[in-house]
């Protein structure tokens, strides 16, 4: 092994050491505005930019997802843009990744169980983590590649201010959103990151959510569920890297047919698709707000694990760093 390969996976591990500490730290310390901190300091230790939005900013902006899921929290949420941009980058537009940042969910009104539930939702920022870990191994590394990192922010609580089912929300993009259960949140402030990500005019998106338990049903805690539209090579050179670093993708379907789904008779969609393919008709929400090669990975299943299971311990496992710095390290 190399000089290069050695440094490489010591940057790698850091990356993905940081974002398991992240997944595993609790509400009452990890905040959406800690998170925007922690961050903070991981690109100050690694060399990436970080800009903070803070709510007026948010407010500004009329991102009405974020908006939404927050008003029942008595935290503020934050938006999170983080930058590695190298001497000579060899890619023309930037690579954007988007992470799902909700802090803690207790499903909002539509409110979760406790047990086997609710009570691990301190990991339902693992995109979040991963995006973050990824950026840190990057820039540690300094792969010659100009990647952006956007990560929404915020807890999901059912406070008297809440947003309910039935409310209809206007998104950053304008779209109208019927609520039909609080608890499918992460779609919603990711779609306001998403459409965010057109003014960048990037080469190509990957989203990464804790985003439905559908996810889980279909192949478990061993790998992740994608799709994807535009973005066939970019999808198979990611699947390459899964085989590589055993974080494996397992690609649904993403017919029209989802997309029925989702419409809405009072508004242009619907945040539920129903009780079948619930990870394929979560896809199909975020996709409405993409314009540009993207890819959704549902890490829900194996971004936390209540037991052992190889070298992955109990808790945040950091899922989709090694994942995400192999794909890029293989383009310089």
């Amino acid at each position: 092994m190399n000089s290069q390969e050695i440094s490489r996976l010591n940057a790698s591990v850091q990356g993905s050491l940081h974002a398991r500490t992240l997944v595993n730290e609790p509400l009452w310390f990890l905040t959406a505005t800690q998170l925007s901190k922690e961050i903070q300091k991981m690109g100050k230790e690694s060399g990436f930019k970080v800009q903070v939005f803070n709510k007026a900013k948010i407010q500004s902006l009329k991102m009405g997802g974020l908006l939404a899921v927050n008003k029942g929290s008595i935290d503020p949420p934050t938006f999170t843009i983080m930058e590695w941009k190298p001497k000579g980058f060899k890619n023309k537009k930037p690579y954007v990744l988007v992470g799902k940042g909700v802090v803690f969910d207790t499903g909002g009104l539509s409110l979760k169980p406790t047990p086997k539930s609710m009570d691990f939702m301190k990991c339902d920022m693992g995109g979040a983590a991963a995006v973050a870990g990824a950026m840190y191994a990057i820039s540690k590394a300094k792969l010659n590649v100009h990647v952006i990192g956007l990560v929404p922010a915020t807890d999901n609580r059912p406070s008297g201010n809440a947003y309910v089912p039935g409310d209809v929300i206007t998104m950053h993009d304008g779209t109208f959103v019927e609520v039909l259960n609080t608890d499918a949140e992460g779609r919603l402030i990711l779609a306001d990151a998403l459409s965010y990500a057109k003014r960048l005019k990037p080469e190509l998106v990957i989203d990464l959510a804790t985003l439905t338990g559908s996810s889980i049903a279909a192949i478990g805690t061993v790998g992740m569920v994608s799709m994807h539209d535009g973005a066939e090579k970019p999808h198979a050179k990611l699947q390459e890297s899964g085989h590589n670093v055993h974080e494996r993708l397992a690609e649904l379907p993403f017919w029209e047919e989802f997309g029925e789904m989702i419409k809405s008779e009072i508004a242009d969609i619907k945040n539920l698709g129903g009780p079948y393919g619930g990870s394929i008709t979560a896809g199909k929400f975020l996709h409405h707000f993409t314009d540009y090669p993207w890819i959704h990975l549902d890490i829900a299943g194996p971004a936390f694990l209540d037991s052992r299971d190889s070298y992955r311990g109990i808790g945040g496992t950091g899922v989709g760093v090694r994942l995400l710095f192999d794909f890029f390290a293989n383009k310089v």
